[in-house]
């Protein structure tokens, strides 16, 4: 059984930093392009980042270009997203997936259930 399990995310101020893992178990990160999205409320999700098989190439969405950081901790099977100088824009339910795109992993596209970034003053 494949599970993927967002944590790290929390409550911070306009400028704060906060790392989000993602766990994964039944599958070995490495062998899938795993990506980070995102849902604000009353917006539909976006992709934010993504991370390539094998060759660790990275994809970012240009609001958090520059700010956001994917990395791959292979050894224990878990991939994160280090967030600096997070914005209120940025507040929504983070998740991840062994997808770049939404819907086109096919029989092998599993999701978390979400970890929830607020950024307020």
């Amino acid at each position: 059984q494949v599970q993927l399990v967002e944590s790290g995310g929390g409550s911070v101020q306009p400028g704060g930093s906060l790392r989000l893992s993602c766990a994964a178990s039944g599958i070995t990160v490495e062998d899938y392009a795993i990506g980070w999205f995102r849902q604000a409320p009353g917006k539909e999700r976006e992709g934010v980042s993504c991370m390539g098989i094998h060759d660790g190439s990275t994809w970012y969405l240009g609001s958090v270009e520059g700010r956001f950081t994917m990395s791959s901790d292979n050894a224990k099977n878990t991939v994160h997203l280090i967030m600096n100088n997070l914005e209120p824009e940025d507040t929504a339910v983070y998740y991840c997936a062994t997808v770049c795109i939404e819907g086109t992993g096919g029989a092998e596209e599993w999701w978390g259930k979400g970890t929830l970034v607020t950024v307020s003053s």
